[in-house]
C-alpha cells in the first residue's frame, strides 16, 4: 500500500471536512501485515461540547481520541482493554468557546479540564497573577495571566492524516495551533500524534515557531493525567530521581510516601512534588505509574535536556470529585512565571526559529512489561535512593 495523505481542515485553504474514515475495511488494505487499524474524525453536538472535533486513530492494540478543537489534546484511549485517562467532573470535552479562563479569579481552565493528556503553555503556565516585565529601558510591562495558559484552549485551523505502510506501519495526525495577539505572544505549536500499527506506544512531536519579530518566552508542560486501572490504593510511582522537594509544607509533611497512592479519599488535599530527574547516557528519563499488583502500567519517556522539569501531582480524592494523578513533564516547573524566569527555566525563542520536544507514552498490560520498565528505572537510580526534602526548595520555587 502506498503512504496517503489527507488534509482534514484548512482554514487559509478553505479545506474542511465535517467527517472522515479510512481504514482496510474502506479499501486501503492492510498496514503492516494488519487490516485492526482505523482513523476517523467527527464532531459532537449539544451541550458545551458542540462543535468539538475528535478524531479517534486505532492501531489495532492501542487507541485515542485527539482533540484538535482543544490544542491537539488526547481526550482518553484504550489499550489491551484497559481505560487511558480519568474521571473528571466535567464529562465532555468543552468547546473552548465556553471556557472563561478569567473566570474563578484566573482558574477558568479548570472548567474545561477532563483529558488524559493536555499542554499548559505556551506563553506562561502555572497559577494565575499579574506577571511583571521589567524592560532594558526600565519600564515595566504588565500582564495578567491565567492558570496554565491559553494552549489547550485553542483551536488547531490546520489537521492532517498520514498512514505509511513502509516498515512497521505508521498512523499519524498532525494539527498546527496558532497562540497570537498583537501586542503579544505569537508561537506557533505544530504537534503530530504518531503510532505504530499493533503497538503499545504513542508519540507525540511538538515543535513551538515564534513567529514574532523579537525573541518569545515559550513555556511548556505536558499535564498527563492518570486514574483507575493505574491509580488505585497501593498503586506507586516509579522515577529515577536525584531529590524530590515538595511544592508546599502540607506535601512536604507527606515526603516519605511520595511515591505510593491511597484510594479514592474524600477530603484529601492534593499534593505535589517536583523532581530533579536522573537520565541514562543518552539522556533520556522515564516515569512510570504502575497498579498496586504491578502487571498495569504507563510510563512517559523523553529527554531531559527537552523537558528538565517534572512535578507529580497526587489528588487522590473522591472519585465523584476527581480521582487522578498527574505525571507532568515540562520545560519548566508550574510555578507563577516570575519564578521560572528567575531560575532561567523560561525559553526563549529567536525570531523565526523553532523549540522541539518529543514525548513517547507507553502502556503495559503485564506484570512482565512492567517489570522492564522497573528494571530500568532501578538501573538509572544504581542502588542510590533519592534525597527526599521535607520543606520546600530554593531551587525550585
Amino acid at each position: 500500500m502506498p503512504k496517503h495523505h489527507w488534509i482534514l481542515t484548512d482554514v487559509a485553504r478553505g479545506i474542511w471536512q465535517d467527517s472522515f474514515r479510512c481504514s482496510a475495511r474502506d479499501g486501503l488494505g492492510p498496514v503492516a501485515g494488519s487490516t485492526d487499524w482505523s482513523i476517523s474524525k467527527r464532531t459532537l453536538r449539544g451541550g458545551l461540547s458542540d462543535g468539538v472535533d475528535v478524531i479517534d486513530v486505532d492501531n489495532g492494540c492501542l487507541s485515542v481520541s485527539i482533540l484538535p478543537s482543544r490544542g491537539m489534546g488526547l481526550w482518553r484511549g484504550t489499550c489491551d482493554g484497559m481505560e487511558l485517562g480519568w474521571k473528571s467532573p466535567v464529562a465532555q470535552p468543552v468547546n473552548p468557546a465556553f471556557v472563561n479562563a478569567h473566570d474563578r479569579g484566573g482558574l477558568g481552565w479548570l472548567n474545561g479540564f477532563n483529558e488524559w493528556l493536555c499542554r499548559c503553555g505556551l506563553a506562561f503556565n502555572g497559577p494565575p497573577g499579574t506577571d511583571i516585565i521589567t524592560r532594558d529601558d526600565g519600564s515595566q510591562i504588565r500582564n495578567e495571566v491565567t492558570l496554565h495558559g491559553r494552549i489547550a484552549n485553542l483551536p488547531a485551523h490546520h489537521v492532517e492524516v498520514d498512514v505509511d505502510s513502509d516498515g512497521p506501519g505508521t498512523l499519524a495526525v498532525t494539527g498546527v495551533v496558532d497562540e497570537t495577539s498583537m501586542f503579544g505572544s505569537c508561537l506557533r505549536l505544530r504537534s503530530t500524534v504518531r503510532t505504530e500499527v499493533g503497538s503499545n506506544r504513542l508519540m507525540i512531536v511538538d515543535q513551538i515557531t515564534n513567529l514574532a519579530g523579537a525573541p518569545a518566552e515559550l513555556e511548556l508542560l505536558y499535564h498527563t493525567n492518570m486514574g483507575p486501572p493505574f491509580l488505585e490504593a497501593g498503586a506507586r510511582f516509579v522515577a529515577p530521581a536525584h531529590d524530590v522537594s515538595p511544592r508546599d509544607n502540607h506535601s512536604g509533611d507527606d515526603v516519605s510516601r511520595y511515591d505510593s497512592y491511597l484510594g479514592p479519599t474524600p477530603g484529601y488535599v492534593e499534593q505535589c512534588y517536583f523532581f530533579d530527574l536522573i537520565a541514562d547516557v543518552t539522556g533520556q528519563t522515564v516515569a512510570l505509574l504502575r497498579n498496586a499488583a504491578g502487571d498495569k502500567g504507563v510510563s512517559l519517556h523523553f529527554a531531559k535536556k527537552e523537558l528538565p522539569g517534572f512535578t507529580l501531582w497526587k489528588c487522590t480524592q473522591a472519585e465523584a470529585d476527581g480521582y487522578v494523578t498527574g505525571l507532568e513533564p515540562g520545560t519548566n516547573y508550574p510555578n507563577f512565571k516570575t519564578v521560572e524566569r528567575k531560575h532561567g527555566r523560561v525559553v526563549s525563542i529567536a525570531p523565526g526559529a523553532t523549540h522541539e520536544v518529543r514525548l513517547e507514552i507507553a502502556i503495559h498490560s503485564s506484570a512482565k512489561m512492567v517489570a522492564v520498565v522497573e528494571t530500568k528505572i532501578a538501573e538509572m537510580q544504581r542502588g542510590r535512593p533519592p534525597r527526599l526534602h521535607d520543606d520546600p526548595q530554593a531551587k525550585y520555587l
